[in-house]
């Protein structure tokens, strides 16, 4: 009885001091005037989640996700999940009951939703941390968390993106595993994380199959500990791949493979190898001796590899094998969050101890440890989760979001070492070094470290700066004449397209996603062209609008690409015939009206 009523009460302390940080962190935001929700910074992904919100909301189908108002004539099908598009749509819904105002409740989502997710991925941090070193690292997690959190930046006010929740369903997954068996059933929630993580985007894939492959070999090495953890697990992570797969996929395409979202390639996968675990952990004979253990898991490995390779060959390809080679060069090559340890170490060297940093200090922490000795599950998971996610941020830094929050857990630790021994000791040697520990450990530090060697190195300036930050058309205010003309079909490079879809009525071509295809090449064939290619292909779509942004970095690179082309003239002030201007030159958005024949 004590020890469950200590259990709950340090599960109270830990949500507590994780929504004392998240408010924090919303005071901070609400004191800066939540300037996100007008100033998107440029990130078309939150933008467009909106807009599947707004369309879910007035009625496009639960299992309809085609955006039809970007790429050619009917759209095309983008490949995010309903599961992020549903608690925003009730969030909307709740607060236009309450306000009697759509765009309003609309900002109390864009606020509420991350805030949400903030304080959920503390608390677990909280919880794994915990777990790993005792209550004394609770309060270091908590604030280092806290602030690494805050600058990665993906719980912003209007962060609707699907990275947040990503991050804070593979927290979950792992502090429910360290903790596991002592509360009843958290294996088999961390197997429900895990599996939903992945329905979510698969982005995941590593650290989703990294736990997995843990909970499969802690099992072999402690049958007698990790038997029923890994039973439930894979229950778990089973049971929810096919509810996820029923509710979120339509009957009439449960029999096609996608290789970039959830589907049946993904639930076979998932199906086989959680029901597998757990017949594995159940079966007596399989799971008596370790040598069992290790062959029926090994066959179980068979077993998924053949499937994969019998049945969905071309997931095993790189994500972007088949993108069109005009796609990579110009666009793919030149996402910032695409980009690896190698090209930032070449273009932004300072940046990589933005990125990079806290993690390294972590992993050399855990080596430290491994050499001494004593090496505990807890140290298995953490480490390998920690492993992979720096090796997957050495190949796009998009990873390092994980990376970062995955060290908090050791670093945390290694915190609370320090003060173990500041408070038993006068020295001022002990008082600086944890002093020194805190700040290597805080990853907003490096950041600023990062920042200052930047405009030291003058490298601080961005790609493409034209100069003016209200020029690279990233605020609301910006659309405002776009949005106030008739509706029609906008001819504008891949950065406008959310903007233009969420600030706007309009439609539109092209947009950063690799499923529309069709869309980006149209526009680039309309850009790179001459004039007359452009008319061509404005009559033939009947687009009524273009838009420029001469602020904008995407218009260097496709500028350098055909610096006689309709781009480049439009930017040097060469206006065709057949277009007529209706925003004054200079403005951060430039508008043409296409001119009827006749």
């Amino acid at each position: 009885m004590g020890k469950a009523e200590s259990g709950a009460a340090t599960w109270k302390s830990d949500l507590m001091l994780a929504l004392l940080a998240a408010s924090l962190a919303f005071a901070l935001d609400a004191w800066a005037g939540f300037g996100q929700l007008t100033d998107a910074g440029g990130d078309s992904d939150n933008l467009l989640r909106l807009v599947e919100v707004r369309d879910l909301l007035a009625g496009q189908g639960w299992f309809d996700l085609h955006q039809y108002r970007m790429g050619l004539e009917g759209g095309f099908v983008m490949h995010w999940s309903r599961l992020v598009d549903a608690p925003i749509a009730a969030i909307v819904l709740a607060a236009s009951a309450l306000t009697g105002s759509r765009p309003l409740a609309e900002d109390v989502a864009q606020v509420l939703w991350p805030a949400l997710l903030l304080w959920s991925t503390l608390f677990f941090t909280a919880r794994a941390a915990r777990s790993f070193g005792g209550g004394a690292a609770v309060l270091p997690a908590i604030l280092i968390g806290g602030a690494g959190y805050y600058f990665v930046g993906i719980y912003d006010p209007g962060a609707l993106d699907h990275h947040n929740v990503q991050l804070m369903l593979t927290m979950a997954s792992l502090a429910l595993l360290l903790e596991a068996p002592a509360p009843r059933g958290a294996a088999l929630f961390s197997g429900l994380c895990a599996a939903l993580t992945l329905a979510v985007g698969m982005e995941t894939v590593p650290y989703v199959a990294t736990i997995g492959v843990c909970v499969s070999l802690l099992f072999v090495v402690d049958a007698g500990s990790e038997r029923a953890i890994a039973r439930d697990f894979g229950l778990g992570f089973a049971g929810i791949a096919a509810l996820v797969f029923v509710t979120t996929i339509p009957p009439s395409a449960w029999g096609v493979a996608q290789c970039d979202a959830f589907s049946v390639a993904q639930f076979a996968v998932a199906a086989i190898a959680g029901t597998g675990l757990a017949a594995i952990a159940s079966i007596e004979p399989a799971a008596r001796r370790w040598q069992r253990r290790l062959a029926s898991l090994a066959a179980l490995g068979v077993a998924l590899a053949v499937v994969v390779v019998a049945l969905f060959p071309q997931c095993l390809a790189a994500p972007y094998a088949n993108l069109d080679p005009r796609l990579k060069e110009l666009w793919l090559d030149h996402i910032d969050e695409a980009q690896s340890l190698f090209t930032l170490l070449v273009r932004d060297p300072a940046r990589v101890a933005a990125r990079y940093a806290t993690p390294l200090v972590a992993i050399i922490l855990m080596a430290q440890h491994f050499r001494r000795g004593g090496w505990r599950r807890q140290d298995s998971l953490v480490a390998a989760l920690l492993v992979v996610a720096f090796l997957v941020g050495a190949w796009q830094v998009r990873g390092t979001t994980f990376s970062i929050a995955f060290a908090v857990i050791p670093l945390s630790a290694w915190i609370a070492k320090w003060r173990a021994r500041a408070e038993t000791s006068s020295s001022p040697g002990v008082a600086l070094r944890l002093a020194a520990v805190w700040l290597v450990s805080i990853n907003p530090v490096w950041t600023g470290v990062a920042a200052a060697a930047s405009v030291a190195f003058e490298k601080g300036t961005a790609v493409g700066d034209g100069g003016a930050t209200d020029k690279t058309c990233e605020k609301k205010a910006t659309f405002a004449p776009l949005a106030g003309m008739t509706g029609t079909t906008v001819l504008a490079i891949s950065n406008l397209g959310a903007p233009v879809l969420a600030y706007s009525g309009h439609r539109v071509f092209a947009g950063p996603y690799h499923r529309n295809v069709a869309g980006n090449l149209l526009a680039l064939d309309a850009f790179l062209g001459s004039a007359d290619d452009a008319r061509a292909i404005v009559e033939s779509h009947r687009v009524g609008l273009v838009a420029i942004c001469p602020g904008n970095g995407e218009n260097r690179i496709l500028t350098q690409k055909a610096p006689q082309g309709f781009l480049a003239g439009l930017l040097r002030g060469s206006v065709p015939d057949w277009l007529e201007p209706v925003s004054g030159k200079g403005s951060p958005i430039e508008l043409y009206r296409v001119r009827q024949a006749g």
